[in-house]
Formats: structure tokens, C-alpha cells, sequence
């Protein structure tokens, strides 16, 4: 017996068979259309995207903002809050830094970057030294999750910023200002000094237009005599500023002392953990300072990794691998370097790292000796498959 015989036996068939016939003659032909998904994806989620310094704007002493447009005419969207991974070359060294969108994601024409000087930056040294209106650049497309979700998050926010950590909230607040969103924002922002504060002008006039967005900011070295808010963001400060915290969400964002310091004062005023978020921020000043790592490892200590089927180069214990990893010209993929993304997981095949609290590992990464080399650092000597 033929196969289209025995076809005709199973349920259904003659139905599928008429169906088919009419789609042929009444439906729609898509193959015209093919590569069309994959095309709008490419413009909304582009694995690269090629940037131009358009302008480079002075906010204070030690700040930039650099305004960054398409090379090619086109920049994916954003959440207020992402970043983007840009990609430079500082001294035949290829790198990335990770930097906050501070611009509103309702001004789609560009993407401003703040940049603030950092004590023996290499990155930040080359953008506020040496960048001008001109330069290109590549980075990764809008990336995080310290982004509002209206369904977690409520309508009454409380942001605790420190020093150029104001920039994710910058761009929140920006949106919320243009658009009139019905949110409550009191942003506490904390600064070495009163030269330090980035965007105050601006701040101060949002906050004058909008009542629904507050400014609070505290000076932890102060000029003599000084009337404003003096110190640090202590659990006392906040509940003089804010009155009752039930109901409000904490946003973190600053350096690294602050989110041990802040976490503990929210402790303090019974915030519970999750009405609390915080912003990955990098690696660790001193990782030697860190809970659990060895005393009898220094910072200075210097191990040899190798590479399989690669070349072997040195490590210090006090630096993160992907840095040592890219001084000796071995460029990994890379997007949030503070232990979160996954991008840059690497396999370690023999040696110890020391990983710092916080460096997101699944537990199968750990069964079977995957590590983050953003946040990774060498112990002893060490080989990785890359």
C-alpha cells in the first residue's frame, strides 16, 4: 500500500489537507519578509554600538559628562538606570569600563556618560585627560537591571547616592521630570564636599519645578561655617529627612564603602532587604580588606597563569584577573566587570582565586570550577581555559 494511501487512515488528515489548500490560495506569503526579525533585533539589541564624542561638558573639578551619539546614526533604547560597556585603548592596552547612562531615556538622540576622577584610575585618567570632541568609540549595548519596575518598586523612592553614583539616578530622574510620571523621588546625595556635587544646578532646578522630586545633599568634609546637612548618611539623617520609611523603596548606588555602611543604617530604621537595591560598582579598592582573604597573601604577591593551549603571563594577588589578563593583550568578553553578568566566566582548571562577596556565581559554575575573572583574583599560580 502507498504512503499517501495510508495517510488517508489517520484522523484528521482530509481536514489538514483542505487547510492547506486554502492557506495556499488565501494566506499571506512571508518569505519576502524573511531576515525581518532579525534585523529589528540587530537595530534594538546590537552586539556592538559604534559611539562619537560630540560634546564633553565640565560639571565640576573632577567630573565630565561626554555626549555620546551614533556613528552610524542610530542608538538602541534604554531603561533609566542601565549602562553601557565602553571599549577603549589606553597605552596598547584594549579595555572596557562600565558606565551609567545619565541622560533620560526619553532623549533618544544621545547617550550621556559622567565621569568622575578616580585616585590612580587608568581608565577614568584617559576620559577626562585626554578625550575631545571627535573621538569614536565601541561599546556594548544598554545593559543592567537597577531599573524601576513599577510592579516591585511602588511610587515612593528614596535614592542614596554617592559621588558620580548619582549618574543612574540622574537619568531616572530626568525621565520622571519630562514626562511627568507620578512618582515620589527624595534623592540623598552624598559628597566629599560642595565641589564635588555633580549636577547641581540642574537638580536644583527640577526640584524647584517638580514637587514630587526632593534633593537632599550631605557634605561628609564641610567649609567652615556650613549650614547644610554634614556627615554621612546615617540611619539618624535619614529618619529626620524622610519621617516614616514604610512603603518607600531604597535605591544604592556610590562607591564601594558606601553599601556596607548604608545597608547597615537601613538595618537600623527596619527597611526590609527587599525594599533595598543596590548597583554593581566594580571591583573592590583593596581587595586585601575584604572579608576571607588570606593573611598570608599581599597585594603586590605576583603568580604566573597559564593560558591552555596559550601563553603564560603574571597576575598580581591585589588586581583582578581580567586586568592582568588584558595588560598582557588577551581581550575577554566583558559587560558588567563586577561579578554579575556571567559574561566573562572563565573555567579554571587548576590554582584558587579569591572571589569577593556579591560576584554572582550559579552554583553549577562552582561545582564544576567556572569563575568570573572580573572579580577573581590570584591566589597561586593558575591555568584557565579560555
Amino acid at each position: 500500500m502507498a504512503l499517501k494511501d495510508v495517510m488517508k487512515d489517520i484522523q484528521g488528515y482530509t481536514e489538514i489537507v483542505e487547510e492547506i489548500q486554502t492557506l495556499k490560495k488565501y494566506g499571506s506569503d512571508y518569505t519576502d519578509r524573511k531576515g525581518e526579525v532579525e534585523r529589528m533585533i540587530a537595530l534594538l539589541h546590537p552586539k556592538t554600538v559604534a559611539l562619537k564624542v560630540s560634546e564633553v561638558i565640565k560639571e565640576t573639578q573632577t567630573a565630565k559628562t561626554f555626549r555620546l551619539v551614533g556613528a552610524a546614526g542610530h542608538l538602541p533604547p534604554f531603561q533609566a538606570g542601565q549602562y553601557i560597556n565602553v571599549f577603549v585603548e589606553v597605552g596598547g592596552i584594549r579595555t572596557s569600563r562600565p558606565y551609567s547612562i545619565a541622560s533620560s531615556p526619553s532623549q533618544t538622540g544621545f547617550y550621556d556618560i559622567t565621569i568622575r576622577s578616580v585616585e590612580d584610575g587608568f581608565v577614568s585618567g584617559y576620559f577626562l585627560e585626554e578625550v575631545t570632541v571627535g573621538e569614536t568609540f565601541e561599546s556594548s549595548s544598554p545593559a543592567g537591571t537597577f531599573t524601576y519596575n513599577p510592579l516591585f518598586h511602588g511610587k515612593d523612592l528614596v535614592f542614596l547616592a554617592g559621588g558620580s553614583g548619582v549618574t543612574p539616578f540622574m537619568s531616572m530622574i530626568r525621565e520622571v521630570a519630562q514626562k511627568g510620571l507620578d512618582r515620589q523621588i527624595h534623592l540623598v546625595y552624598g559628597s566629599r564636599d560642595v565641589s564635588d556635587i555633580i549636577f547641581e544646578e540642574e537638580l536644583r532646578l527640577i526640584t524647584a519645578r517638580h514637587p514630587n522630586i526632593a534633593v537632599s545633599h550631605v557634605i561628609s568634609n564641610p567649609p567652615e561655617p556650613y549650614e547644610g546637612l554634614k556627615g554621612f548618611i546615617t540611619a539618624e539623617l535619614m529618619k529626620d529627612l524622610l519621617g516614616d520609611v514604610s512603603g518607600k523603596t531604597f535605591s544604592v548606588c556610590g562607591p564601594e564603602v558606601m553599601y556596607a555602611f548604608c545597608l547597615s543604617e537601613l538595618e537600623k530604621l527596619g527597611v526590609a532587604r527587599r525594599k533595598i537595591r543596590t548597583e554593581v560598582y566594580g571591583p573592590p579598592r583593596d581587595v586585601t580588606s575584604q572579608p576571607g582573604w588570606p593573611r598570608g597573601v599581599k597585594a603586590l604577591d605576583t603568580f604566573m597563569v597559564r593560558i591552555r593551549g596559550g601563553k603564560t603571563i603574571p597576575a598580581k594577588a591585589g588586581e583582578p584577573l581580567m586586568i592582568s589578563l588584558e595588560r598582557s593583550g588577551i581581550v575577554i568578553p566583558a559587560l558588567c566587570r563586577s561579578g554579575e553578568c556571567s559574561l566573562c566566566r572563565t573555567k579554571l582548571l587548576s590554582g584558587k582565586v579569591f572571589q569577593p562577596d556579591g560576584v554572582k556565581l550559579r552554583k553549577s559554575d562552582r561545582q564544576f570550577g567556572y569563575i568570573h575573572p572580573c572579580m577573581a583574583y590570584p591566589l597561586e599560580d593558575l591555568e584557565l581555559l579560555l
